[in-house]
């Protein structure tokens, strides 16, 4: 028995040790804290000091030095700077530390880069958590960077008063696809990120320009329509052009956003891609009535529906009747049935295809921009069988962002001007064409200006002298004018112009 006891007394001995040895772990205090590890990282890796950084990660991997000195040698930094900026905990045991930082790439300039420093408690004292992330946000989940030799412009390309772009200004391949023929392109760098096969640029370092040109572009008018396509999910752009001149004053695209994640040139598609305009088109088809003889007052039927012979039905958006109305009221209300209708009755043997080539459809466009301005209604796809469709932008006419705000600009200055994005001098140069300037009939614009100060008026969409024209159910269209600005915009897949297309133009016309 004494035996016994002497052996119950050792282990419940071995017992209290262990015991103690598994909580006094616990029990320590943790040293430091994570702002001091956090800015310690920091000060070492601005020093360069590896093995320092080294011993304040976690679990650091087997090459941390080398992966740092490879990252250095494959970008040619000649040095770096970070700075600490906000600190967050994430419970007592975790935090992270927002940073930002510039490395100077050799014989290129400075190379910015934001990321976040991640820390934990391990062994009862701050480590960083460290990944390639730390070097560079891009790296995170298996993405790379390269330093790559592009081709950019010989020429620097400013805005009408000689300042640069402003920042973001979604003109992007515009402004390449001008300075690519202003003279042959130079050797430049780029930092590119890839992930998943998408490539995107980051920072472009190009030498200096030979050449300066300026464009049309006016700066306030393109940060004004660059800024509002921010936060707009879908596929849009916005044209604005001087009616006077036809100069182009802006154009932002984001109709292509996938290209751009994959580090693809974007095509021009608010000069180049023409889409169904709907309803904006009726102004064209209103044009062609009064030069018929029809006046804003005459009046026209707008029932729900209309099936002209031998063709499919045509419905107003809602299956919407209105009874009889005038033709001022028929536009403000986007009546479809009254537009089809009257085109068949009075806009037989070309004469709406007419009118849209007056005012720019199917011209070639050179000053500097090329292309060709929309498709006309008509011709092969549409004939006279197509005429009540192509009177409300559903047959076979086709209209870019461009080519509708030069009719905007048209109604707003009394003459269709074609576009230049240069000076004239150096658009001459660059096309050695200039299509005409050709005006609009003086009773017919005084008509149009007044159906469209109705419509205005009748939309509420509009104050002072802006005008306005309606959209469509698929891509939603908004064109218009004020002042010395006219303009339009395209959502593709918008749904109504109400919801998407207008927005767009509102932002665009309190921010000028």
């Amino acid at each position: 028995m004494k035996r016994l006891l002497v052996l119950l007394t050792v282990v419940l001995a071995v017992l209290v040790g262990a015991g103690v040895f598994v909580l006094y772990p616990r029990l320590m205090p943790v040293r430091g804290t994570p702002e001091e590890i956090a800015r310690a990282y920091l000060a070492a890796w601005r020093a360069g000091d590896l093995g320092a950084m080294r011993v304040m990660v976690a679990d650091p991997p087997a090459d941390f030095a080398a992966r740092h000195r490879r990252f250095d040698a494959g970008f040619r930094v000649a040095s770096l700077t970070v700075t600490a900026k906000t600190l967050t905990r994430d419970g007592e045991e975790a935090a992270r530390l927002a940073f930002e930082g510039t490395r100077r790439i050799r014989d290129l300039g400075p190379w910015p880069f934001s990321g976040t420093l991640r820390l934990a408690v391990r062994d009862r004292r701050w480590q960083v958590l460290w990944g390639p992330e730390v070097l560079h946000p891009a790296l995170r989940d298996g993405g790379s960077l390269r330093l790559t030799e592009i081709k950019v412009p010989s020429a620097e390309l400013l805005t009408r008063s000689g300042e640069a772009m402003p920042k973001d200004h979604a003109a992007e391949s515009y402004l390449a696809d001008l300075g690519g023929r202003l003279g042959p392109p130079v050797t430049g760098w780029a930092v590119e990120a890839e992930r998943a096969g998408r490539a995107r640029r980051l920072v472009t370092y190009q030498p200096t320009a030979k050449r300066k040109v300026r464009t049309t572009l006016s700066r306030p008018v393109q940060a004004a329509a660059a800024r509002a396509l921010d936060g707009v999910r879908e596929a849009a752009a916005i044209v604005a052009v001087r009616p006077g001149t036809g100069e182009i004053l802006a154009v932002a695209d984001r109709l292509d956003p996938a290209a751009r994640g994959r580090g693809e040139r974007p095509r021009r598609a608010a000069f180049e891609e023409a889409s169904r305009p709907g309803g904006v088109f009726q102004v064209v088809t209103a044009a062609a009535l009064l030069s018929a003889g029809m006046t804003p007052q005459s009046t026209v039927a707008c029932p729900r529906d209309f099936t002209p012979r031998g063709t499919r039905r045509i419905a107003n958006p809602g299956r919407a009747a209105h009874g009889t109305v005038s033709l001022a009221k028929a536009l403000a209300m986007s009546c479809d049935t009254a537009f089809a209708r009257q085109a068949v009755d009075r806009l037989g043997g070309g004469k709406l295809a007419a009118q849209a080539a007056a005012l720019g459809f199917g011209r070639r466009l050179g000053s500097g921009v090329r292309g060709t301005c929309g498709t006309p209604p008509g011709g092969a796809a549409g004939g006279v069988r197509g005429l009540p469709y192509d009177a409300i932008g559903h047959g076979a006419v086709r209209a870019t962002p461009l080519c509708m705000a030069l009719v905007a600009a048209a109604v707003r200055n009394g003459t269709w001007h074609p576009p230049r994005l240069t000076a004239a001098r150096t658009a001459r140069a660059l096309d050695k064409v200039r299509p005409k300037d050709v005006p609009v009939p003086r009773d017919v614009l005084s008509g149009l200006r007044a159906m469209l100060r109705a419509e205005a008026a009748q939309r509420r969409l509009a104050k002072g002298s802006a005008g306005h024209m309606g959209g469509t159910r698929t891509d939603a269209w908004f064109a218009g004018y004020r002042g010395d600005v006219a303009f339009a915009v395209l959502v593709k897949n918008g749904g109504p112009p109400r919801a998407s297309a207008l927005p767009i133009a509102a932002r665009f016309l309190r921010a000028l």
